[in-house]
């Protein structure tokens, strides 16, 4: 079994996903950072804008903000290979790859701090 394969799989639509990986580590994700980390083309392309221009104006529906209260409204299985959100503010076109998944978590991030930001192009 891959190492980047989760064992177990934990949503709580309110407050986020926690994963058992294969290899024994555990991973948590709120759900605004799973947002806001959203693998979709146009969040890739906000992201790239803001390390460009950290004034960049960002969109109500980005994650970023807003008066609501951001949820998972569903999520389903890709594949073997990764999990598709929607979430309440309707986006729903990011599916997070395991490996994806194990580049964004908080907690490498913490310890790596002098790579590029997650999600960002090479």
């Amino acid at each position: 079994m891959d190492l980047d394969t989760p064992v177990h799989l934990d949503l709580k639509k309110d407050r986020g996903l926690a994963i058992q990986w294969a290899d024994g580590t555990a991973s948590y994700y709120s759900i605004r950072y799973l947002r806001r980390m959203s693998p979709s083309a146009d969040m890739r392309h906000l992201r790239e804008e803001m390390q460009k221009n950290p004034l960049t104006v960002l969109p109500s529906s980005s994650g970023g903000g807003g008066s609501g209260e951001m949820v998972a409204e569903s999520a389903e299985l890709v594949g073997n290979y990764a999990i598709r959100i929607r979430f309440s503010d309707g986006h729903d076109t990011g599916i997070y790859s395991w490996k994806y998944l194990r580049e964004i978590d908080p907690e490498r991030q913490k310890q790596q701090p002098g790579d590029p930001p997650p999600g960002a192009s090479a």
